[in-house]
């Protein structure tokens, strides 16, 4: 396909007329801006599982394509252009091609983060990038599997999920808010060290200038909040308590541009996103026949993990399941594939967005610099007329190396834009995950069906009944 700029004289891509494009706004656009892009709501989050919103956007988004072709197509709002992805070609150019002339920092996402985070990678020019970027590979250790930070995480994470469980205990039910606690001691103590365990004032302030950035330029930023909180994230940088992400921060060469404090942030943030996805993806373990002990055998260092899911070399041979403690951190094939169709069936980032910096060409026009594009992910997850697997719990679609020929499944975004954290994510949240099936027998309240499963699942909803092995 042509990169080079269209003539002036070259017809823009379709524009939507006006019914669709209330649709599109209604059943596509609408549902993640009302949940939340930023904190999500959980009561609205609620209503839209209960009347299945994000299946409505899927359905939109295949007439589309079914009445206007591979497209890609267009949304004229005040001020602003939008085009709207169809083809799987698009979506991989669009993420390769990056930050020109496709940029990750789009007009919305500024004014949400700017918030929170107005330095970060995320929101920089393509000049601040060249150093925020790298900064934020090293320490996150991008093209790691396993962090260097790996058995320190294990430590933690083993003793914050026991000590839920050992609260569990009392009820026998395993919920969000038991959860989400633990979750925030546990992120707390592994990216700013173990002093910040109960400093939940750090928590709250970044969670209260998020709630701000959900309504982006419609709400004025707090600038006082925001320096607090920035200060108060140097401090831990200053603490440098060692096997944390903050010591690194501190030990990592950095120029003033880099603004290493202001990476911080996002690291918070992405950890919010992956509890969500971790408490779904526990419901799809004891819900998927077989998966619950699978998994437990993983984290024990037998094999095989499951059907479908490819063994870790070397592992055969192993003690059997149930250690006084689970052994060393690794690459966990069914747990990270667990966690990574958590993310394909319910996209924690349904809207991945950039702007065009130059006028780009397309197969059906042109659309000029400084337009919006929009990847909506849960249609490429679950385009139930192409991807066989759509509505089922499929862990082997991770068994190997996803790339440009393969049809777009994009968790964590893709290209140079790609989630730098994505490493660090799937190997908490399956060491939380391998954690609860090892120390607890875990069940289900309301028991999925894997093999149909719901477009919109709240994560804030789902219970599980615990009882000792």
């Amino acid at each position: 396909m042509p990169r080079e700029t269209e003539p002036r004289s070259s017809p823009d891509i379709p524009t939507l007329g006006p019914v669709d494009h209330a649709r599109v706004l209604a059943r596509v656009l609408l549902s993640p801006v009302v949940k939340g892009p930023i904190v999500r709501r959980p009561r609205v989050v609620g209503l839209a599982e209960r009347i299945d919103l994000d299946s409505a956007g899927v359905a939109e988004m295949q007439r589309l394509r079914s009445r206007y072709g591979a497209g890609p197509v267009q949304l004229r709002i005040p001020g602003r252009r939008i085009a709207l992805l169809l083809a799987p070609e698009d979506v991989h150019r669009v993420l390769n091609e990056g930050p020109e002339p496709f940029s990750p920092a789009t007009l919305e996402k500024r004014g949400a983060l700017n918030h929170f985070e107005p330095g970060s990678s995320l929101v920089s020019s393509a000049q601040q990038r060249l150093s925020r970027r790298p900064f934020n590979e090293q320490v996150l250790e991008t093209d790691r599997p396993v962090h260097s930070h790996a058995e320190q995480m294990t430590d933690i994470i083993t003793e914050e999920v026991g000590a839920l469980l050992g609260h569990a205990d009392f009820t026998g039910t395993l919920d969000w808010d038991g959860f989400a606690v633990m979750w925030g001691r546990m992120v707390r103590r592994i990216v700013l060290g173990e002093s910040a365990r109960d400093d939940e004032q750090v928590t709250d302030d970044l969670r209260r200038l998020r709630e701000r950035g959900n309504l982006s330029y419609l709400m004025p930023q707090n600038h006082r909040l925001r320096k607090r909180f920035l200060d108060r994230l140097q401090e831990y940088v200053v603490r440098a308590e060692p096997g944390s992400l903050a010591a690194m921060v501190a030990q990592t060469p950095a120029p003033a541009d880099a603004k290493p404090v202001q990476q911080m942030p996002q690291w918070l943030f992405a950890f919010d996103a992956e509890a969500w996805a971790t408490f779904r993806a526990l419901a799809l373990l004891v819900s998927h026949p077989g998966a619950a002990e699978a998994a437990r055998l993983e984290m024990a260092g037998t094999v095989p993990a499951s059907p479908g899911a490819e063994s870790t070399p070397g592992s055969e041979g192993r003690a059997e399941a149930g250690p006084a403690r689970p052994c060393g951190p690794r690459d966990q094939p069914l747990l990270r594939a667990a966690v990574l169709e958590s993310l394909r069936l319910w996209p924690t980032t349904p809207l991945i967005l950039r702007d065009s910096t130059a006028g780009t060409r397309w197969r059906n026009g042109t659309l000029p610099a400084g337009a919006g594009l929009v990847i909506f992910a849960p249609f490429f997850h679950r385009d139930d007329q192409t991807v066989p697997e759509a509505h089922r719990f499929s862990p082997e679609l991770w068994s190997g190396d996803r790339g440009d020929r393969d049809w777009p499944l994009v968790p964590f975004s893709g290209g140079p834009g790609m989630c730098p954290g994505r490493n660090v994510v799937l190997l908490t949240a399956s060491l939380v995950l391998g954690e609860l099936l090892r120390q607890r027998e875990i069940t289900a309240a309301e028991t999925l069906d894997t093999s149909q499963l719901p477009g919109t699942l709240s994560p804030f909803h789902l219970r599980f009944d615990i009882r000792r092995g």
